[in-house]
């Protein structure tokens, strides 16, 4: 009998232990602090980012517009956010915004000017990583030229910032043919034509077309990114403008939060691990739209 009561209790103390071991039982019999959570999704290391900045088109003047077919088909094969905003009107707040992460206190498109606040280029640089702005047309680089032919320096933001090196601003007549050349973020900024400023919705289609698609199918097998942008629409109510991105680890379709320059900005940023320019800092990354959330 107190054989039979000793194997009893053995099988007693046997059974909680393991039932301690499979709640996983810290000091004392209580549970531990749960394990670490999951890794919030995160914007994936992108090889190279290409920006090119259109002009003054709502979102409805675009994508399914018939004098868009270009930037239909990459809105369709891509991400598309339905719900994008410019920061203000006019043009030239909404560059820096997308470039530095502030307007800069400016409301209007006066020329020139100058800053010193951190931007995108000088977070590259201090971590090692590179940046160039491709503007079309560009004369022999004058930080105080306003406007030549159909260059408006207005639309470069870069060239408000003295302390960047005059050789980050280049002529898109340079952009590479080899696209692995290219820096690892580049604005690409067409003429007051091509932009669609001055010109109609299709010259500007055409151009995106016809100069970018070539980058756009090599980024979707070498790892890199299209993002098409606006500077601010046509004035109608909202300021509602078409955003898409385009190339690899894209997960094509149709995307509503809301996002504005600075979501953008941020999401660049946060691509290559870099500080956060103002407003930057507070907006929350894009990461519903990767294949991949690998950081």
């Amino acid at each position: 009998m107190k054989e039979r009561r000793v194997r009893h209790a053995l099988l007693l103390t046997a059974m909680a232990l393991a039932g301690c071991l499979t709640a996983a039982c810290g000091k004392g019999g209580s549970a531990p602090a749960a394990g670490p959570r999951p890794t919030a999704p995160s914007v994936p290391r992108i090889g190279h980012v290409v920006v090119v900045v259109l002009e003054n088109k709502s979102d409805r003047q675009i994508i399914g517009a018939r004098d868009a077919p270009y930037l239909t088909s990459l809105a369709r094969g891509g991400a598309r956010f339905t719900n994008s905003y410019a920061i203000r009107h006019p043009s030239q707040p909404n560059y820096l915004a997308l470039f530095s992460g502030s307007t800069q206190g400016l409301t209007d498109d006066s020329c020139p000017h100058s800053y010193t606040a951190p931007n995108l280029a000088s977070e590259l640089s201090a971590a090692g990583l590179t940046f160039a702005g491709f503007a079309e047309e560009l004369p022999p680089f004058d930080r105080a030229a306003c406007v030549t032919g159909r260059y408006a320096r207005k639309h470069v933001p870069w060239a408000d910032f003295p302390d960047l090196p005059d050789a980050m601003s280049r002529s898109f007549a340079d952009f590479p043919s080899d696209y692995a050349a290219l820096p690892t973020v580049s604005f690409v900024i067409p003429d007051m034509c091509d932009d669609m400023h001055n010109c109609p919705v299709k010259t500007g289609d055409a151009w995106v077309r016809d100069n970018l698609d070539g980058y756009v199918r090599w980024a979707r097998t070498h790892d890199s990114l299209l993002i098409v942008t606006f500077d601010e629409n046509d004035s109608s109510p909202g300021n509602k403008i078409a955003t898409i991105f385009a190339g690899a680890s894209v997960k094509p379709g149709a995307y509503p939060e809301k996002i504005d320059h600075y979501s953008v900005l941020r999401t660049v940023e946060d691509a290559y691990g870099l500080s956060h320019a103002g407003t930057s800092a507070s907006r929350a990354p894009i990461t519903d739209v990767w294949t991949t959330g690998r950081g």
